[in-house]
């Protein structure tokens, strides 16, 4: 009986996900938005470029794991409106297939801490840096 309810309880949750109501490009640094719910989040170039939804030549594939090194002084160049679900932002490294849709960007801001956690973990683990060759 217990399951049968938590069953009903977990099926009749769905969580939407907020309303994007601002997006403001602070180039070449970072990225701001807010949605329906109150949270707002500011995001570096460095961290939107590392966790690019795009499939990338400059990325490194190191035992099944995606990294992306020396990209802390990246810069976002522009950011163009796709349809009414994201943008495309363009960095100063050239990248510029990624598309970052509305849920992402609060997926990214609602993880920032773990995410870069994580990102900086993998690069120690495997002699990589945050910075470009030759500036450490």
């Amino acid at each position: 009986m217990a399951m049968l309810a938590l069953i009903r309880r977990m099926s009749t949750v769905v969580e939407e996900a907020p309303r994007l109501t601002k997006f403001s490009l602070q180039a070449p640094k970072c990225v701001e938005v807010e949605f329906s719910n109150g949270n707002a989040f500011k995001l570096s170039a460095e961290f939107l470029r590392i966790n690019s939804p795009a499939v990338d030549g400059k990325i490194r594939s190191i035992g099944g794991e995606k990294v992306i090194s020396g990209r802390r002084h990246v810069g976002i160049m522009s950011a163009e409106p796709v349809g009414n679900y994201g943008v495309r932002l363009n960095f100063d490294d050239l990248h510029k297939t990624g598309i970052y849709s509305w849920d992402y960007f609060y997926h990214l801001g609602s993880k920032k801490f773990t995410l870069m956690r994580s990102y900086i973990k993998t690069l120690k683990k495997y002699g990589l840096s945050r910075d470009p060759r030759g500036r450490k």
